[in-house]
């Protein structure tokens, strides 16, 4: 199984002990050990955020209470043992991720970036010169070799890095939420047929479609579009029946339900009612136990469930089931 982007990443590092979360509504943070051959979430811990502390986005300063945010990160911290060295999982709309396609791939690395920077300058929201990019390669097709590429403004990135080095901790691995619930997912078995991941946060919803372990499809949608959900919803299965040769999703899984706040739909029947309307297949929700067990005192709420998913995912990345 592939490893999903390490974005500005110690690319020699081993995995990180501990990944945390910065979200709008929330931080939350969690911590794997391997017992008895298994993968075992052994604390896990999680602080609330009020509204407009943290608004994430492409320009403009994203941690608008540092003050409340860095308190909430360093209670987080002390509750899963004050790790040295951390995984961050930022919001989808801190970047834009395209999917780009090369006939021929230069077998360069660095040859390979310059084009890849090239390629997606023209439709970067911001100068190229100022982004932070990352990518990985995606499906392979007759028509030739496809990459995930996200963009994100350095400083902003820099914001959230600045705000873990002041809280005594590394950000060795920084990467997207949704990227975290699909390695979640993919951790808990083989990924075969095309799916769809949902995945609802309080600020924003994202969708992602997979043709097994292959992202082909990729959209985040803030809380303050016109659209809702599950026109978004119906909207991305026209595009993947049309544009995508797709012939039926095998799998439609949810994420972040309990999560969503104003702008949101919160009942997470509903959601389910909307997307099985939309897309005709019954959705299921992700459960990040298939990809690590609990110890026995920890309860596993739907709430929980949500909070573990992204963070089960990046302690997870790249290992099979």
């Amino acid at each position: 199984m592939s490893s999903w982007s390490e974005w500005w990443s110690l690319s020699a590092a081993p995995a990180p002990p501990v990944a945390v979360e910065l979200a709008a509504h929330r931080i939350s943070a969690a911590g794997l050990e391997t017992r008895a051959g298994v993968p075992t979430v052994v604390a896990h811990a999680s602080e609330p955020l009020q509204p407009g502390a943290l608004v994430a986005g492409l320009s403009g300063e994203n941690l608008r209470d540092r003050a409340a945010i860095a308190g909430a990160l360093g209670r987080v911290l002390d509750k899963v043992g004050r790790p040295r060295r951390i995984g961050l999982i930022v919001p989808d709309p801190v970047a834009k991720v395209s999917l780009v396609r090369f006939a021929q791939v230069p077998s360069d690395p660095h040859d390979l970036e310059q084009v890849i920077r090239w390629q997606v300058r023209k439709s970067a929201p911001f100068p190229i010169e100022s982004a932070q990019v990352s990518y990985f390669a995606g499906e392979r097709t007759t028509e030739g070799q496809e990459f995930v590429v996200s963009l994100a403004r350095r400083e902003v990135i820099r914001e959230y890095e600045d705000l873990c080095d002041a809280a005594g901790t590394q950000a060795g691995i920084v990467d997207l939420s949704t990227f975290n619930v699909v390695n979640s997912v993919l951790a808990s078995g083989p990924a075969t047929g095309d799916w769809l991941l949902v995945n609802v946060a309080a600020d924003y919803a994202s969708m992602a479609i997979l043709r097994g372990e292959h992202l082909i499809f990729f959209r985040t949608r803030g809380a303050e579009a016109e659209e809702t959900l599950g026109d978004l919803g119906h909207q991305t299965a026209m595009y993947y029946a049309d544009r995508l040769g797709g012939t039926g999703f095998g799998r439609v899984l949810l994420s972040g339900s309990s999560a969503a706040g104003d702008g949101q739909i919160t009942d997470m029947e509903q959601i389910r009612r909307l997307l099985d309307q939309r897309v005709g297949v019954t959705v299921e929700t992700v459960d990040g136990r298939a990809g690590a067990s609990l110890t026995d005192r920890i309860s596993a709420s739907p709430a929980l469930l949500d909070t573990l998913a992204p963070l089960v995912g990046l302690l997870r990345r790249g290992q099979a089931a």
